[in-house]
Protein backbone atom coordinates (compact mmCIF):
# COMPACT_ATOMS: atom_id res chain seq x y z
CA UNK A 1 0.00 0.00 0.00
CA UNK A 2 1.77 2.93 -1.12
CA UNK A 3 1.15 6.70 0.76
CA UNK A 4 1.02 10.29 -0.39
CA UNK A 5 2.77 12.84 1.51
CA UNK A 6 1.45 16.21 2.19
CA UNK A 7 4.81 17.29 1.99
CA UNK A 8 6.28 18.97 -1.53
CA UNK A 9 9.91 19.51 -1.47
CA UNK A 10 11.12 22.79 -2.10
CA UNK A 11 14.42 23.72 -4.74
CA UNK A 12 17.19 22.33 -3.63
CA UNK A 13 19.91 24.49 -1.40
CA UNK A 14 22.35 25.14 -4.40
CA UNK A 15 19.21 27.53 -5.83
CA UNK A 16 20.18 29.52 -3.43
CA UNK A 17 23.78 29.43 -2.95
CA UNK A 18 25.78 28.72 -6.10
CA UNK A 19 27.06 31.89 -8.19
CA UNK A 20 26.41 30.47 -11.32
CA UNK A 21 22.49 29.50 -10.51
CA UNK A 22 22.34 33.68 -9.32
CA UNK A 23 24.01 34.57 -13.13
CA UNK A 24 21.88 32.07 -15.57
CA UNK A 25 19.05 34.08 -12.93
CA UNK A 26 20.29 37.23 -13.84
CA UNK A 27 20.20 36.89 -17.49
CA UNK A 28 16.93 34.92 -17.58
CA UNK A 29 14.85 36.54 -14.89
CA UNK A 30 15.83 40.29 -13.99
CA UNK A 31 17.42 41.17 -17.47
CA UNK A 32 14.48 39.26 -19.45
CA UNK A 33 11.37 40.69 -17.77
CA UNK A 34 9.88 43.92 -16.25
CA UNK A 35 11.87 45.23 -13.32
CA UNK A 36 10.27 48.09 -11.26
CA UNK A 37 13.10 50.71 -11.03
CA UNK A 38 12.36 53.91 -9.50
CA UNK A 39 9.04 55.68 -8.60
CA UNK A 40 8.09 58.31 -11.03
CA UNK A 41 8.05 61.25 -8.16
CA UNK A 42 12.07 60.21 -7.26
CA UNK A 43 13.01 61.92 -11.10
CA UNK A 44 10.14 65.38 -10.60
CA UNK A 45 11.65 67.80 -13.24
CA UNK A 46 13.85 67.40 -16.55
CA UNK A 47 17.27 66.53 -16.05
CA UNK A 48 16.61 64.42 -13.21
CA UNK A 49 17.75 61.51 -13.13
CA UNK A 50 17.68 58.03 -10.89
CA UNK A 51 20.66 55.36 -11.77
CA UNK A 52 19.58 51.58 -10.54
CA UNK A 53 20.98 47.88 -11.23
CA UNK A 54 19.08 45.65 -13.61
CA UNK A 55 20.36 42.04 -13.29
CA UNK A 56 24.44 43.00 -14.63
CA UNK A 57 23.20 45.94 -15.91
CA UNK A 58 23.47 49.85 -14.86
CA UNK A 59 20.27 51.53 -16.11
CA UNK A 60 19.79 55.55 -15.93
CA UNK A 61 16.20 56.53 -16.00
CA UNK A 62 15.77 60.22 -16.54
CA UNK A 63 13.06 63.04 -17.44
CA UNK A 64 13.08 64.55 -20.35
CA UNK A 65 12.76 68.16 -21.35
CA UNK A 66 9.22 66.89 -22.80
CA UNK A 67 8.17 65.84 -19.42
CA UNK A 68 8.72 61.50 -20.17
CA UNK A 69 10.46 59.40 -18.85
CA UNK A 70 13.15 57.33 -20.53
CA UNK A 71 15.53 54.64 -19.83
CA UNK A 72 19.10 53.76 -21.10
CA UNK A 73 21.78 51.68 -20.46
CA UNK A 74 24.50 53.51 -18.19
CA UNK A 75 27.63 52.94 -20.59
CA UNK A 76 29.08 55.91 -22.90
CA UNK A 77 29.07 54.69 -27.15
CA UNK A 78 32.24 55.94 -27.49
CA UNK A 79 34.44 53.42 -24.87
CA UNK A 80 32.29 52.02 -22.46
CA UNK A 81 33.09 54.49 -19.59
CA UNK A 82 30.03 54.69 -16.76
CA UNK A 83 28.29 57.96 -17.27
CA UNK A 84 26.39 58.37 -13.94
CA UNK A 85 28.02 57.08 -11.37
CA UNK A 86 26.13 58.59 -8.53
CA UNK A 87 22.31 56.52 -7.44
CA UNK A 88 20.65 60.12 -8.27
CA UNK A 89 21.48 63.70 -9.15
CA UNK A 90 20.09 66.23 -12.29
CA UNK A 91 22.15 67.61 -15.46
CA UNK A 92 20.82 70.69 -16.88
CA UNK A 93 21.48 69.76 -20.61
CA UNK A 94 22.79 66.83 -21.59
CA UNK A 95 24.23 63.43 -19.88
CA UNK A 96 28.43 64.02 -20.07
CA UNK A 97 30.93 61.21 -20.16
CA UNK A 98 33.99 62.24 -17.71
CA UNK A 99 36.40 60.33 -19.52
CA UNK A 100 36.21 61.85 -23.16
CA UNK A 101 33.57 64.77 -22.74
CA UNK A 102 30.83 62.61 -25.21
CA UNK A 103 27.85 64.68 -24.57
CA UNK A 104 23.94 62.88 -25.33
CA UNK A 105 20.50 64.72 -25.05
CA UNK A 106 17.80 63.27 -22.78
CA UNK A 107 16.24 61.44 -25.19
CA UNK A 108 19.57 59.51 -25.62
CA UNK A 109 20.59 61.60 -28.89
CA UNK A 110 24.48 62.14 -28.92
CA UNK A 111 24.90 65.75 -28.43
CA UNK A 112 27.92 67.26 -28.52
CA UNK A 113 31.69 65.50 -28.75
CA UNK A 114 35.36 66.84 -29.27
CA UNK A 115 36.63 66.99 -33.29
CA UNK A 116 32.50 66.10 -33.69
CA UNK A 117 33.07 68.20 -36.75
CA UNK A 118 35.09 66.41 -38.41
CA UNK A 119 32.95 63.71 -37.96
CA UNK A 120 30.25 64.86 -40.22
CA UNK A 121 28.89 61.31 -41.35
CA UNK A 122 28.23 60.13 -37.51
CA UNK A 123 24.56 58.96 -37.07
CA UNK A 124 23.65 60.76 -33.57
CA UNK A 125 20.65 58.96 -32.53
CA UNK A 126 22.70 55.29 -33.86
CA UNK A 127 25.46 56.35 -31.54
CA UNK A 128 23.37 57.82 -28.89
CA UNK A 129 22.74 55.99 -25.82
CA UNK A 130 20.98 52.60 -25.93
CA UNK A 131 17.47 53.01 -24.78
CA UNK A 132 15.77 50.56 -22.56
CA UNK A 133 11.76 49.96 -22.82
CA UNK A 134 10.18 51.84 -19.51
CA UNK A 135 6.36 51.92 -18.86
CA UNK A 136 5.06 53.19 -15.89
CA UNK A 137 2.36 51.75 -13.12
CA UNK A 138 1.42 52.32 -9.76
CA UNK A 139 3.40 55.51 -9.99
CA UNK A 140 6.98 53.65 -10.32
CA UNK A 141 9.17 53.07 -13.88
CA UNK A 142 9.16 49.31 -14.78
CA UNK A 143 12.47 48.58 -17.31
CA UNK A 144 12.71 46.09 -19.23
CA UNK A 145 16.04 44.83 -21.23
CA UNK A 146 14.93 42.35 -23.51
CA UNK A 147 14.74 43.37 -26.58
CA UNK A 148 11.20 41.50 -27.34
CA UNK A 149 9.32 42.48 -23.80
CA UNK A 150 6.86 39.68 -22.62
CA UNK A 151 3.39 41.19 -22.03
CA UNK A 152 3.31 44.20 -19.96
CA UNK A 153 -0.32 43.61 -18.92
CA UNK A 154 -0.03 39.41 -18.53
CA UNK A 155 3.19 39.88 -16.68
CA UNK A 156 2.78 42.82 -14.06
CA UNK A 157 -0.44 44.12 -14.46
CA UNK A 158 -2.37 40.57 -14.39
CA UNK A 159 -0.63 39.64 -11.52
CA UNK A 160 -2.79 42.26 -9.56
CA UNK A 161 -5.66 41.18 -10.99
CA UNK A 162 -4.86 37.14 -10.61
CA UNK A 163 -4.16 37.53 -7.24
CA UNK A 164 -7.28 40.19 -6.51
CA UNK A 165 -10.00 38.28 -8.97
CA UNK A 166 -10.81 41.69 -10.17
CA UNK A 167 -9.03 44.46 -12.46
CA UNK A 168 -10.60 47.57 -10.05
CA UNK A 169 -9.55 46.19 -6.91
CA UNK A 170 -6.03 47.90 -6.93
CA UNK A 171 -7.33 51.21 -9.40
CA UNK A 172 -9.31 51.79 -6.20
CA UNK A 173 -6.30 53.11 -4.07
CA UNK A 174 -4.85 55.12 -7.06
CA UNK A 175 -1.33 54.48 -6.15
CA UNK A 176 -0.03 56.38 -8.76
CA UNK A 177 -1.68 59.49 -7.49
CA UNK A 178 -0.12 58.86 -3.74
CA UNK A 179 2.71 60.73 -2.13
CA UNK A 180 6.03 58.99 -0.76
CA UNK A 181 5.70 59.61 3.23
CA UNK A 182 8.77 57.16 4.40
CA UNK A 183 11.23 54.95 2.45
CA UNK A 184 13.60 53.00 4.45
CA UNK A 185 16.26 50.81 2.64
CA UNK A 186 17.43 47.39 3.72
CA UNK A 187 20.40 45.41 3.21
CA UNK A 188 19.59 42.17 3.39
CA UNK A 189 22.60 38.94 3.36
CA UNK A 190 20.13 36.34 1.33
CA UNK A 191 19.32 34.98 -1.59
CA UNK A 192 16.44 37.09 -3.26
CA UNK A 193 14.09 33.94 -3.47
CA UNK A 194 14.14 33.34 0.33
CA UNK A 195 12.36 36.95 0.71
CA UNK A 196 9.73 36.29 -1.98
CA UNK A 197 9.06 32.98 -0.50
CA UNK A 198 8.93 34.46 3.25
CA UNK A 199 6.49 37.32 1.65
CA UNK A 200 4.58 34.43 0.19
CA UNK A 201 3.74 32.60 3.86
CA UNK A 202 2.58 33.02 6.87
CA UNK A 203 3.72 30.03 8.95
CA UNK A 204 5.88 31.76 9.77
CA UNK A 205 3.96 34.36 11.26
CA UNK A 206 2.88 33.22 14.69
CA UNK A 207 6.35 33.05 15.75
CA UNK A 208 7.89 36.04 14.37
CA UNK A 209 5.34 39.02 14.27
CA UNK A 210 3.66 39.40 16.95
CA UNK A 211 2.45 43.28 16.44
CA UNK A 212 1.67 42.23 12.57
CA UNK A 213 -0.69 38.98 14.57
CA UNK A 214 -2.57 41.28 16.64
CA UNK A 215 -3.75 43.19 13.67
CA UNK A 216 -4.30 40.52 11.78
CA UNK A 217 -5.27 37.56 13.64
CA UNK A 218 -5.65 35.05 11.49
CA UNK A 219 -2.77 35.28 10.04
CA UNK A 220 -1.90 32.99 13.62
CA UNK A 221 -3.58 30.16 11.92
CA UNK A 222 -0.44 29.78 9.71
CA UNK A 223 -2.28 30.96 6.35
CA UNK A 224 -1.52 34.10 4.15
CA UNK A 225 -3.30 36.27 2.43
CA UNK A 226 -1.73 35.52 -0.68
CA UNK A 227 -3.15 31.67 -0.10
CA UNK A 228 -6.86 32.69 -1.50
CA UNK A 229 -7.46 34.80 -4.47
CA UNK A 230 -9.50 38.20 -4.02
CA UNK A 231 -9.07 37.22 -0.06
CA UNK A 232 -7.87 40.31 2.47
CA UNK A 233 -6.92 39.28 6.06
CA UNK A 234 -9.47 41.31 8.30
CA UNK A 235 -8.66 43.47 10.97
CA UNK A 236 -9.12 42.58 15.01
CA UNK A 237 -12.08 43.91 16.01
CA UNK A 238 -10.26 45.97 18.62
CA UNK A 239 -7.67 47.52 16.06
CA UNK A 240 -8.82 50.86 14.84
CA UNK A 241 -5.95 51.06 11.83
CA UNK A 242 -3.09 49.33 10.27
CA UNK A 243 -0.87 50.41 13.01
CA UNK A 244 1.88 49.16 15.99
CA UNK A 245 0.04 49.37 18.32
CA UNK A 246 -3.63 48.67 16.49
CA UNK A 247 -4.84 52.33 16.96
CA UNK A 248 -6.19 54.89 14.90
CA UNK A 249 -4.31 55.98 11.53
CA UNK A 250 -5.80 57.80 8.86
CA UNK A 251 -8.94 58.18 6.92
CA UNK A 252 -10.00 55.55 4.41
CA UNK A 253 -8.55 56.46 1.04
CA UNK A 254 -11.11 58.33 -0.93
CA UNK A 255 -12.26 55.55 -3.38
CA UNK A 256 -11.52 52.23 -1.43
CA UNK A 257 -14.54 49.71 -1.57
CA UNK A 258 -16.45 49.60 1.71
CA UNK A 259 -15.54 45.92 0.57
CA UNK A 260 -11.97 46.74 1.44
CA UNK A 261 -11.93 48.51 4.45
CA UNK A 262 -10.24 46.85 7.39
CA UNK A 263 -8.26 44.46 5.22
CA UNK A 264 -4.94 43.57 4.21
CA UNK A 265 -3.88 42.68 0.94
CA UNK A 266 -0.31 40.78 -0.55
CA UNK A 267 0.45 41.19 -4.10
CA UNK A 268 3.61 39.27 -5.26
CA UNK A 269 4.57 41.16 -8.94
CA UNK A 270 7.57 38.62 -10.13
CA UNK A 271 10.29 38.81 -10.13
CA UNK A 272 10.80 41.71 -7.46
CA UNK A 273 8.15 43.47 -6.30
CA UNK A 274 5.54 43.40 -3.13
CA UNK A 275 2.36 45.29 -2.85
CA UNK A 276 0.97 45.73 0.51
CA UNK A 277 -2.46 47.48 0.42
CA UNK A 278 -4.63 48.55 3.52
CA UNK A 279 -7.45 50.79 3.69
CA UNK A 280 -5.16 54.22 4.35
CA UNK A 281 -2.15 53.44 2.46
CA UNK A 282 0.18 51.17 0.44
CA UNK A 283 3.49 50.22 1.19
CA UNK A 284 5.21 48.75 -1.80
CA UNK A 285 8.91 46.94 -1.64
CA UNK A 286 11.42 46.54 -4.56
CA UNK A 287 14.51 44.40 -4.19
CA UNK A 288 17.67 44.76 -6.41
CA UNK A 289 19.46 41.31 -5.88
CA UNK A 290 23.30 42.06 -6.39
CA UNK A 291 24.75 38.72 -5.62
CA UNK A 292 23.71 35.01 -4.49
CA UNK A 293 23.50 35.94 -0.78
CA UNK A 294 22.99 39.83 -0.83
CA UNK A 295 19.77 41.59 -1.23
CA UNK A 296 18.73 45.34 -1.34
CA UNK A 297 15.47 45.98 -0.65
CA UNK A 298 13.80 49.61 -0.89
CA UNK A 299 10.17 49.88 0.91
CA UNK A 300 8.39 52.87 -0.04
CA UNK A 301 5.22 53.83 2.52
CA UNK A 302 2.78 55.87 0.40
CA UNK A 303 -0.37 58.14 1.47
CA UNK A 304 -2.68 60.53 0.28
CA UNK A 305 -1.04 63.79 -0.67
CA UNK A 306 -3.01 65.75 2.08
CA UNK A 307 -1.80 63.26 4.71
CA UNK A 308 2.21 64.13 3.54
CA UNK A 309 1.19 67.37 3.31
CA UNK A 310 -0.07 68.08 6.40
CA UNK A 311 3.23 66.74 8.22
CA UNK A 312 1.44 63.99 9.90
CA UNK A 313 2.95 62.00 12.51
CA UNK A 314 3.42 58.69 9.94
CA UNK A 315 5.37 56.96 13.11
CA UNK A 316 2.92 54.51 14.42
CA UNK A 317 1.99 53.50 10.49
CA UNK A 318 5.47 53.00 9.88
CA UNK A 319 6.58 51.48 12.61
CA UNK A 320 4.50 48.23 12.13
CA UNK A 321 5.40 46.90 8.85
CA UNK A 322 9.29 48.40 9.50
CA UNK A 323 9.12 45.69 12.61
CA UNK A 324 7.65 43.33 10.04
CA UNK A 325 10.36 43.95 7.68
CA UNK A 326 13.02 43.17 9.79
CA UNK A 327 11.87 40.55 11.75
CA UNK A 328 11.54 39.04 8.32
CA UNK A 329 14.90 40.01 6.73
CA UNK A 330 16.96 38.53 10.00
CA UNK A 331 14.84 35.28 9.28
CA UNK A 332 15.86 35.38 5.53
CA UNK A 333 19.54 36.24 6.82
CA UNK A 334 19.40 33.05 9.21
CA UNK A 335 18.82 30.43 6.63
CA UNK A 336 20.87 31.37 3.94
CA UNK A 337 23.82 29.82 5.57
CA UNK A 338 22.08 26.66 5.80
CA UNK A 339 21.35 26.89 1.81
CA UNK A 340 24.90 25.68 1.97
CA UNK A 341 24.72 23.15 3.97
CA UNK A 342 24.93 19.35 2.88
CA UNK A 343 21.95 19.03 5.46
CA UNK A 344 20.07 21.16 2.73
CA UNK A 345 21.52 19.80 -0.69
CA UNK A 346 18.72 18.31 -1.77
CA UNK A 347 16.52 21.27 -0.11
CA UNK A 348 13.26 21.02 2.71
CA UNK A 349 9.47 20.36 2.35
CA UNK A 350 6.48 22.56 2.17
CA UNK A 351 3.93 22.40 4.63
CA UNK A 352 0.03 22.47 3.45
CA UNK A 353 -0.18 25.96 4.08
CA UNK A 354 2.49 26.62 2.35
CA UNK A 355 2.07 24.82 -0.93
CA UNK A 356 1.55 27.92 -3.12
CA UNK A 357 4.96 28.67 -3.18
CA UNK A 358 5.58 24.97 -5.20
CA UNK A 359 3.94 27.43 -8.34
CA UNK A 360 6.80 30.04 -7.62
CA UNK A 361 9.57 27.10 -7.29
CA UNK A 362 7.65 25.71 -10.71
CA UNK A 363 8.05 29.36 -12.29
CA UNK A 364 12.05 29.83 -11.56
CA UNK A 365 12.58 26.76 -13.56
CA UNK A 366 10.69 27.08 -16.15
CA UNK A 367 12.60 30.73 -16.50
CA UNK A 368 15.97 29.33 -15.87
CA UNK A 369 15.15 26.64 -18.55
CA UNK A 370 14.36 28.98 -21.31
Amino acid sequence: MTTTSSLIPTLPGRFYSDPDVFADEQAKIFESLWFCAVRGEDVPRPGAFRTVQVGRESVIVVRGRDHRLRAFLNVCRHRGARLCEEPAGEVRRTIRCAYHAWSYDLDGRLAAAPNLAKMPDIDRVAHGLIPVHLREWLGYAWVCLAAEPPSFEESVTGAATERLGDPAAIERYHVEELALGRRVGYDVKANWKLIVENFMECYHCATIHPELVAVLPEFAGGYAAQYYVGHGAEFAERVEGFTVDGGPGFGKLPDVAREQDRRYYAITVKPQVFVNLVPDHVIVHRMFPLAVDRTLVECDWLYHPDVVASGADLSRSVELFHRVNEQDFDACERTQPGMSSRAYREGGVLVPSEHHIALFHQWVNQRLRG
